[in-house]
């Protein structure tokens, strides 16, 4: 799903990057009038995700969220039939969206990436961050796990 999230939903951004939604947060980008909103959902093919009933109404596809509360969110996200599951091979970068691409196991990688990962790594083409599958990966698991 490719989707753009209001900033009244950011808590949910890294989760559906995290399972493979290509997820453009409005923050990032410093968007906040509703036509623009509108404007970039249409142009770029986006289901607009909001808690605005209004602006929701307004968009050619959207998801309309009741909660303030994440898991809640999630909740409704999986009730309205979008896939939380984790993604085998990560796509999106959890901070900026950009692609990521998997890091060979002998490249010399950033002092903040443990040196006894047992998984793969990832590093964003965009930011350069750098992704595992550790503790944070495993409470995004818990968490989801109990949406479903």
């Amino acid at each position: 799903m490719r989707s753009l999230v209001d900033v009244m939903c950011g808590g949910i951004v890294s989760y559906l990057r995290m399972c493979n939604h290509d997820t453009v947060y409005a923050d990032d980008r410093g968007l906040e009038a509703d036509d623009d909103l509108l404007t970039v959902a249409q142009d770029e093919g986006r289901t607009l995700i909001t808690r605005d009933v209004a602006l929701a109404n307004r968009a050619a596809d959207s998801i309309c969220l009741e909660s303030r509360d994440v898991e809640d969110q999630l909740g409704e996200l999986a009730a309205a039939g979008v896939d939380l599951a984790l993604a085998d091979e990560p796509a999106f970068c959890g901070r900026c969206n950009g692609p990521l691409e998997q890091v060979d196991a002998t490249a010399s990688m950033p002092e903040y990436v443990p040196d006894s990962i047992e998984s793969d790594v990832w590093v964003c083409r965009d930011c350069g961050q750098y992704f595992w599958r550790g503790s944070h990966w495993d409470r995004v698991a818990e968490t989801l796990s109990r949406i479903q």
